[in-house]
């Protein structure tokens, strides 16, 4: 099993891309099943992994997360039923708080270090920053980053390198072995993306270049296009390093012909958005399908499916069980996933919906053809409960005030019998100020017009609430998207017409320049230096909240208008407000 993270199926040759070097995913396609129809479920990364072990969405119960004592893990079941797991990757989050019982359901396993802000090399003093750089956010991850890179100058040292070493080792060691599942996980192309001379020529990028655009922020996207293009190829010159490690794999493939006697499936946990849609990134905006609807090929020499496209619905959460199935292991009574291994065979389908989202954001819903985004019903978004017996976050523990509200609850449906401790959630961002939207695949492939279509709606509402009711979803999340736990929807659920206007102003471009006097302290004045007056502090705390401060401290070097698009409360009419409270009066 080969997963990439953040790999964008539009820009892989065998899903239609052009102008981009990957003959090894072409490659891969010949000797593969191709599947043009696979959505991922929780996002993003670990709610994505603990589907690829419990078979179960994670996003309507917890947040970012560690696998839970009552929780499948499927490399766990195979271990237990004989068959030998492994795991090689430099994804840095299986190491982080919200991650560390993951890696451990496997038999053995090895990491890589350096990838993103990884906590690798220790420097006190702090890096010498980019002379320019597109990124407004600069967080201890972004400092970590720069020095970690200082340890990466030859490919070799790559952690991505190392991991497809790491890989190929285990399998010359255990090719006279039988039953074993290896996972070589490369946390590549996900951001930052940082490649080689090589692979950046391809695309016309001169590594000397003292430009760094290789770390979008997650925001509305407000450069030029020269700097969105340039964007683009920094990802498509990872993309084609990662195809260089493909072609390691189906190298050896090819030269001790494993394609007679061994699986290979090659996945993603959710794809990016590179300025489609006016966006940047994941998790601030809706689900579209550059970021939602991923690349899955899949080879069984038992089947013998080469070069052809499987068109059913499938999803994350059906991986599991299908390696299970793969290892003739049955999945338990509380996995909602699918095996696809009959989609594999003869395009059977397994499922007539599939169901995405992120912890109170949206709530989504597809059929394969049309795409139902619901936002909360109400501003408040709420309410917004986690429920969990390991209380961390992604980097941090759960703090003593957010659990001085926990309340142990009864058993759900999937906890065996445990309680877990309930307590209020808090969101990325408000799905509500973005809007509900409905999309139909088939004639609006780039999702640029909403439908408003209350009979449609409708019935993907019903496919919305089977999917809820099939995961037991909690009451608050019925009550949050304003839809009935029990019964049928009526028309009085419908959203898409209700919020469309929202919709609309979320494609809106941030506000430019252009709408103010040149010497606007809006333009010319850092964040860091308006804070640092009561007079500029008044009007940004107003405005903003405690935002103002944790802004201050990640992005203070940047102004207020470059800041816009990455903060919903720095709207154009908030801006000309505090412009007015800031400017000077005029002289008469």
């Amino acid at each position: 099993m080969l997963l990439f993270d953040s790999l964008n199926r539009r820009f892989l040759p065998p899903y239609g891309a052009q102008g981009i070097h990957a003959p090894n995913f072409s490659r891969l396609a010949e000797h593969t099943a191709r599947f043009a129809t696979t959505y991922a479920g929780s996002m993003p990364c670990m709610p994505a992994r603990r589907e690829l072990h419990t078979g179960r969405y994670n996003f309507l119960h917890r947040s970012w997360g560690p696998l839970e004592p009552f929780d499948d893990s499927v490399p766990q079941m195979l271990s237990e039923a004989g068959v030998y797991t492994h795991l090689v990757t430099d994804h840095q989050h299986y190491w982080e708080d919200g991650g560390a019982t993951y890696h451990n359901r496997f038999d053995s396993y090895e990491f890589f270090r350096g990838q993103e802000g990884d906590a690798w090399k220790g420097h006190v003093a702090d890096p010498e920053p980019p002379a320019r750089s597109t990124r407004r956010i600069r967080h201890g991850l972004w400092r970590q980053d720069l020095i970690n890179r200082q340890y990466l100058t030859e490919q070799a040292d790559h952690p991505q390198t190392r991991t497809v070493d790491a890989g190929l080792e285990f399998m010359a060691t255990n090719r006279d072995e039988q039953d074993w599942l290896l996972q070589i996980e490369c946390f590549d192309p996900h951001e930052p993306f940082f490649s080689y001379a090589e692979h950046q020529r391809l695309y016309g990028l001169d590594p000397e270049d003292e430009r760094r655009t290789d770390w979008p922020d997650y925001k509305k996207a407000d450069e030029d296009e020269e700097t969105t293009a340039r964007v683009r190829a920094e990802y498509s010159a990872l993309l084609s390093m990662c195809d260089d490690s493909l072609g390691r794999i189906l190298d050896r493939f090819d030269e001790e012909n494993l394609w007679e006697d061994t699986v290979l499936l090659v996945c993603t946990d959710h794809g990016f958005l590179l300025g489609e849609h006016g966006w940047w990134g994941k998790n601030v905006q809706h689900w579209y399908d550059e970021n939602i609807h991923t690349p899955l090929f899949l080879w069984d020499p038992r089947d013998g499916s080469v070069g052809q496209t499987r068109e059913a619905l499938v999803q994350t959460v059906d991986l599991g069980p299908t390696l299970l199935d793969i290892f003739g292991q049955q999945p338990t009574d509380r996995m909602q996933g699918r095996s696809i291994l009959p989609v594999l065979r003869d395009d059977t389908p397994v499922r007539d919906h599939a169901l995405f989202g992120t912890f109170g954001g949206h709530v989504n819903v597809t059929d394969g053809r049309y795409v139902y985004m619901r936002a909360s019903a109400g501003p408040e978004n709420a309410p917004l409960l986690e429920h969990t017996l390991m209380p961390t976050h992604m980097n941090q523990r759960f703090s003593p005030e957010e659990l001085a509200e926990a309340e142990l609850h009864p058993p759900l449906s999937f906890t065996q019998g445990a309680p877990v401790l309930r307590m209020p959630g808090r969101a990325v961002g408000n799905p509500y100020e973005l809007g509900t939207a409905l999309f139909d695949l088939d004639t609006d492939r780039e999702q640029q017009t909403p439908l408003l279509d209350d009979e449609l709606e409708l019935r993907m509402i019903d496919l919305l609430l089977a999917a809820l009711r099939e995961a037991d979803a909690p009451l608050s999340q019925y009550l949050r998207l304003g839809l009935p736990q029990h019964g049928p929807a009526t028309e009085e659920h419908l959203l898409a017409r209700r919020q469309h206007g929202a919709y609309m102003t979320s494609l809106e471009a941030p506000p430019s320049a252009q709408e103010f006097d040149a010497s606007s302290p809006v333009l010319t004045c850092t964040l860091r230096e308006l804070m640092a007056t009561p007079d500029g502090a008044g009007p940004l705390r107003s405005a903003l909240g405690p935002a103002a401060d944790t802004l201050a401290a990640l992005a203070g070097a940047s102004t207020l208008l470059q800041l816009a698009p990455l903060s919903r409360a720095l709207d154009r009419e908030t801006l000309h407000r505090i412009d007015r409270e800031l400017s000077p009066p005029a002289t008469v």
